[in-house]
């Protein structure tokens, strides 16, 4: 099994490509279900969770290209299959938003229920009442989420969600856009991969109002076709690469990032000492004179990210002062902790929040990721980090990030992959 070496202590200075960001990208590519397409996704990443979305959509029988060196996604076909099986859903919560597409233009679904995972239970339960206020039915039964619309197909609504939800916005989004009539998502997600998917269904012949903003109003169409459309920059990887930078105390131009999509991101990062300055390709980080501890609450868009606590809590680690960390979104979301302790971090945690107390540094140590963004995290401390730092499991973060480790080593980390 691979792991990464790290040997802290160096600055990282120069450019940092950022790559299509996942959580557009498979959102995007469940959009191909809703028309024979072809869909052309330019600036696609190259990650497990795409080839994983890959294997699923295949399995319903589109055919799906991946021109790694153009980074181009091609999909195109009808669904063949209307099940997504638990073999390949159990790897990837993302997978049910097959679901929507699927109902909305052949009138069935057969779907795994996901389960929990490594940082909580994730229900589906608003994909389901919004779906079933469509006119969808639903039998729970092995497993399975087996939906069928009703006769003349889905019926447009007015779904109010109770609590803002990435997910059921997307699949209903989806599935509003081939609904008879119109939807309207009152309390919907507003970040930026829903406004990303939202302007590639409008380019496939889809009828939205209110993108950005948390009501969005659907008018149904008999179909849809295709569309090139590309994925815009992660945001979370972005946001990573910002506390490098500020962690080693460099200073890294971002290529490709956006300003707009980092939300509360940038400013905590600004009261924290470090610079974010926008320029006309990118985003360049620099921290000042020294790191502040700073409080932070996760929160959904535009406030900061829950898929960069742990990042923002590496950073704290070696800040002046002490930071309230509080998780709003996920539980189960410090498993970083203990491993951040390892290296010899000051952190006290209870329940859904922790206190981290600076030090004037970081040790190396072996160390266990236990989630995507766990993983990241022990790295950004390995960056600071005195001595040899061995992060195991890395497979969490091929997931979400694309060549991590070439992409520090090119600004100047001492950090290589090794084999198990």
């Amino acid at each position: 099994m691979d792991r990464i070496v790290i040997r802290g202590g160096r600055p990282l200075n120069g450019t940092i490509p950022i790559s299509g960001a996942k959580n557009a990208a498979l959102p995007l590519m469940t959009a191909a279900l809703l028309s024979d397409g072809p869909l052309v996704l330019e600036n696609a990443p190259d990650l497990a969770d795409i080839a994983t979305m890959r294997a699923l959509l295949e399995q319903h029988g589109l055919s799906v290209e991946h021109d790694k060196a153009t980074r181009r996604l091609t999909l195109s076909g009808a669904a063949t299959s209307l099940e997504a099986p638990y073999d390949i859903v159990r790897k990837m919560r993302a997978s049910v938003l097959v679901m929507g597409p699927l109902v909305a233009r052949f009138g069935e679904a057969r779907v795994s229920l996901p389960g929990g995972c490594a940082i909580g239970t994730r229900p589906v339960d608003l994909h389901i009442k919004g779906l079933e206020q469509m006119g969808a039915v639903f039998d729970l039964e092995g497993g399975y989420m087996h939906a069928k619309a009703p006769p003349g197909g889905l019926r447009g609504a007015r779904i109010i969600f109770p609590q803002v939800s990435v997910g059921a916005t997307e699949n209903l989004l989806m599935a509003a856009t081939l609904a008879d009539g119109v939807t309207e998502l009152v309390n919907a997600a507003q970040e930026p991969e829903i406004g990303d998917l939202a302007m590639c269904l409008m380019r496939m012949g889809a009828r939205i109002e209110g993108i950005g903003t948390a009501k969005l109003t659907v008018e149904g169409v008999k179909r849809l076709g295709g569309a090139t459309h590309p994925v815009i920059p992660d945001r979370i990887e972005a946001g990573t690469f910002a506390c490098a930078a500020a962690i080693t105390g460099g200073s890294v131009k971002l290529e490709g990032a956006r300003l707009v999509d980092l939300g509360a991101v940038a400013r905590v990062l600004r009261d924290a000492g470090v610079d974010v300055a926008e320029r006309h390709d990118g985003l360049q980080v620099t921290r000042l004179n020294g790191l502040h501890g700073t409080d932070v609450m996760t929160e959904p868009f535009p406030g900061f990210a829950t898929d960069m606590q742990a990042q923002f809590m590496a950073l704290m680690c070696v800040a002046d002062g002490a930071a309230m960390i509080t998780e709003t979104i996920f539980e189960n979301r410090f498993m970083h902790v203990p491993e951040l302790m390892r290296m010899g971090a000051r952190i006290k945690y209870h329940g859904q929040s922790a206190i981290v107390r600076g030090v004037p540094k970081l040790s190396g140590a072996p160390v266990m990721a236990t989630d995507l963004r766990a993983s990241v995290s022990l790295i950004l401390a390995g960056l600071a980090a005195q001595g040899e730092t061995i992060v195991n499991r890395v497979y969490h973060l091929d997931r979400g990030y694309e060549a991590v480790e070439r992409k520090l080593a090119a600004v100047g980390a001492q950090i290589e992959r090794v084999g198990g």
